[in-house]
């Protein structure tokens, strides 16, 4: 579970907004060498010329400004997210696309991230699986029918699963909690207000980190059927039943049913 400590309001700093805003700093300075060295355009401050001297502190401001902007959006800031709605989700696309959303933000980029992956593997597990069926039985044969009907279930307990974290992160505001964080030093909120809100917000990633974990569990089960289906020696209906992978899947599958 990812825990929050509220300390100065910012988790990491994203490596490559790091990198833009060191290219951008990089880019000023060379800028302003060019401007007033006497060995290029060769701007003077301080000279006879009032114009030279006020366009050279003018340039001198605006690039501190520039800089200055720049750090705080790269350290502080968070982009603003507008959720998708769930209920018009409805393609794998789609949900990559909600999902990608969320990636800027600090204290999510790591969830999202997995959450992106896990994606990704289920689809090249799926196809994997219809494969191996492909090869090993008949598409008429009960067999084929009950794995192909398990897989199916599976997916779209996964796809719940990623459904639920998209519900969470759309009332998760991220904004809202890194100003509570910087407010804090100089409003002096009491203890008990900090502790619960960093509860609160805590509690959200639980939600997130638990969703996640049950995917992964589910990947998991899939890899432990792809090798079971290998080991198959016989096409029998009832041996399918039997199977311990799919023993696990169907009590998996019944588990979550009831819950809901």
């Amino acid at each position: 579970m990812k825990v929050i400590v509220i300390v100065d309001g910012v988790s990491r700093i994203n490596i490559w907004k790091l990198f833009k805003l060191l290219l951008l700093i990089t880019g000023i300075v060379l800028l302003n060498i060019v401007v007033l060295s006497p060995g290029f355009i060769g701007v003077e401050i301080g000279g006879d010329s009032v114009f030279q001297t006020a366009a050279g502190v003018t340039l001198l401001v605006i690039s501190l400004i520039v800089i200055l902007y720049q750090s705080y959006v790269v350290i502080y800031a968070q982009p603003v997210v507008e959720p998708v709605p769930v209920k018009n989700i409805q393609t794998r696309e789609d949900y990559i696309a909600a999902l990608q959303k969320y990636s800027q933000v600090t204290v999510l980029d790591k969830d999202i991230a997995l959450a992106l992956d896990q994606l990704e593997r289920i689809e090249k597990k799926k196809l994997t699986l219809e494969d191996v069926l492909g090869q090993r039985f008949e598409e008429t044969e009960l067999s084929y029918r009950k794995f192909k009907s398990v897989i199916y279930e599976v997916e779209k307990l996964f796809y719940l699963n990623i459904r639920g974290i998209l519900n969470k992160l759309g009332v998760f505001d991220v904004s809202e909690f890194i100003k509570f964080a910087q407010q804090q030093k100089t409003m002096r909120f009491s203890s008990r207000l900090v502790q619960e809100k960093t509860a609160l917000y805590n509690e959200y990633l639980s939600y997130v980190s638990g969703y996640l974990n049950a995917n992964e569990e589910i990947l998991l089960k899939l890899d432990k059927l792809l090798l079971e289906i290998s080991l198959l020696g016989s096409a029998d209906y009832n041996d399918v039943e039997e199977m311990p992978c799919m023993k696990e899947i169907d009590l998996l599958i019944k588990q979550t049913k009831f819950y809901k």
